[in-house]
């Protein structure tokens, strides 16, 4: 159960309300017309499958959180991320639950 709490970003161990209280950079990697449907107040849509081209947004972030409809697509993302040397990045998992945290 642990793995799909982390592969999903559920029940991680890092505290998304204190990263996003403290001005964390908050990603939705949904399609456009999901970010469109809803979203968490604050975050920028970049979807899964434009990351790799548009990494120069996430230069200087002190903190990174992407997040999407389950947490699939949001691990990816961080997977990419990590591989191209961001070390400030969280899987929030679902927007939902990150919108809770950012209330």
């Amino acid at each position: 159960m642990n793995f799909f709490k982390q592969l999903f970003g559920l029940g991680t161990d890092t505290n998304l309300t204190e990263l996003i209280t403290n001005g964390a950079f908050l990603v939705d990697v949904r399609t456009a017309s999901e970010f469109a449907s809803g979203s968490v107040k604050g975050a920028i849509n970049i979807p899964l499958d434009t990351i790799s081209h548009q990494l120069t947004k996430f230069n200087n972030k002190q903190h990174i959180i992407v997040f999407c409809q389950s947490g699939m697509r949001s691990s990816q993302a961080a997977t990419i991320l990590k591989q191209h040397g961001y070390t400030n990045v969280t899987n929030g998992g679902s927007w939902r639950s990150v919108s809770q945290h950012a209330q």
